[in-house]
């Protein structure tokens, strides 16, 4: 096992009927700016139970964060939180509107163009204080210090990542999750299951808990993924996902083991150059990633296929050529496809990735930094 250093200072609030504790846990006499998407909030409640909760409070709010949230539209937020004078951010969404909220939250004290935190890493040295109702269980990012941001004039899809935008605190209510769509519901288990993989399926370090824990969400999402489409309103189900959704990427099981990322960077270039939701390329990419680094992470690949799917066989070839099935099964039994061809994509779709790669300098993806821009058109080609 690597050394490692871990701390993570979000404070989780879960359960249900747990929006009220707002009221307690963002810093009195805070000038507060309410973050959400396309209003999905207002029709489900969890709008009346935020704006009840912030009503000793001095609050607006600002709307319109996209799925893949825009640099544009951020950038808008953040003008707004330095001419308002704002001094807490609340993000009240998925990923997306935390992501983004994030984003603002350095954007809107960064002395210079914000764009460059994003496209030359520059270091995030303040940032507004932030927190989150989750809504959406899917990237993690209601406990993480992560954030993508998409420039949809340019085509990029870029992130960045400080200790200072971890969430303060943030409220997971199961309950609040029924009403998503089968669509989002689908997306958010791939997307967690996915991360997962990231930090599990590379070569072992003997980094015996972090296995363990990680091969227990596998399966917990495994088991659970498809009940939430069949029992919408079977509240453990949800509450096991929502669980495992932010314990999959909250750090934990990513210390002291090698981590790959090469699945979501080649699938950031698909969301940005063809719009496709985020866990569509991961599904897309996935298996075929596997396929081809089959060798470099063959002893992974055997531990997860005995361990996560139960296989038995004898033959270690079978063994990893099943897991691989079997992955790919699951995503197509939760509604995502798992073919270029799905989305009507092909070799043009390869070749434009290809070259995101290159202009983004993703030269040496994966635990080994063995998957060129070359290689990641060879995996697409094998996800055809």
């Amino acid at each position: 096992m690597f050394n490692f250093c871990f701390q993570n200072p979000t404070k989780i609030i879960f359960g249900k009927e747990q929006i009220a504790t707002l009221t307690n846990n963002i810093p009195k006499n805070s000038k507060v700016l309410l973050l959400y998407g396309a209003g999905s909030i207002k029709r489900n409640g969890v709008y009346q139970q935020v704006s009840q909760a912030l009503s000793d409070f001095s609050w607006l709010e600002f709307s319109g964060i996209e799925p893949n949230p825009s640099f544009e539209t951020l950038m808008q937020a953040a003008d707004l939180v330095r001419r308002e004078k704002i001094d807490f951010l609340l993000a009240v969404g998925g990923g997306s509107v935390i992501d983004g909220a994030k984003f603002i939250a350095a954007a809107a004290v960064f002395e210079g163009d914000a764009w460059q935190i994003l496209a030359e890493g520059a270091k995030v040295t303040s940032a507004i204080p932030l927190g989150c109702v989750l809504t959406l269980p899917a990237t993690g990012s209601e406990s993480n210090g992560n954030s993508v941001v998409t420039r949809y004039e340019t085509q990029q899809k870029l992130g960045f990542s400080s200790p200072l935008v971890y969430p303060q605190f943030a409220i997971l209510d199961p309950s609040v999750t029924f009403s998503l769509p089968t669509k989002q519901v689908a997306n958010g288990v791939v997307d967690a299951f996915v991360h997962v993989i990231e930090q599990y399926l590379t070569y072992p370090v003997n980094a015996a808990v972090q296995d363990r824990f990680a091969e227990g969400l596998l399966q917990t999402l495994i088991e659970q993924g498809p009940l939430a489409l069949t029992e919408p309103e079977n509240y453990d189900v949800r509450a096991n996902i929502m669980w495992a959704a932010t314990m999959a990427l909250n750090g934990l099981i990513g210390q002291g083991v090698p981590q790959d990322w090469a699945t979501h960077m080649i699938g950031h270039e698909l969301t940005a150059c063809y719009g496709l939701d985020h866990a569509q390329t991961l599904a897309i990419i996935l298996p075929a990633l596997l396929q081809q680094q089959r060798e470099q992470k063959r002893a992974k690949l055997l531990q997860y296929g005995r361990r996560v799917w139960q296989l038995s066989y004898s033959n270690e070839e079978q063994v990893i050529d099943e897991a691989i099935a079997l992955t790919k099964a699951f995503f197509q039994q939760m509604g995502v496809a798992t073919q270029l061809s799905d989305y009507k994509l092909g070799a043009a779709a390869i070749a434009a990735v290809e070259a995101k790669l290159v202009q983004h300098n993703m030269l040496k993806l994966g635990e080994h930094g063995d998957i060129t821009p070359q290689i990641a058109k060879q995996i697409l080609q094998q996800a055809l």
